[in-house]
């Protein structure tokens, strides 16, 4: 199944001016840029939060490395 990439995600991408973006998913203009990746997973997990949506975490290759659920689960686990 691909990732999903629409307004109920934000990614954390490299950037090509260099550092890494926060984007909304199926945004073309970031939201935040920065220096380093701790820093836009940082602003991004607090967005994420806020908004109630997934964030992707991608590697420099473009691949995502890490997915965090901030939204409204479809299939809560059990409990």
């Amino acid at each position: 199944m691909a990732a999903k990439r629409g307004p109920d995600t934000h990614h954390v991408v490299p950037s090509s001016r260099g550092g890494w973006d926060v984007k909304r998913g199926g945004a073309d203009r970031a939201s935040g840029h920065f220096e380093t990746k701790q820093a836009a997973v940082d602003h991004g997990r607090q967005v994420s939060r806020n908004q109630e949506t997934e964030l992707r975490i991608h590697n420099r290759d473009g691949r995502i490395a890490q997915s965090d659920s901030h939204g409204r689960d479809p299939n809560p686990p059990r409990g």
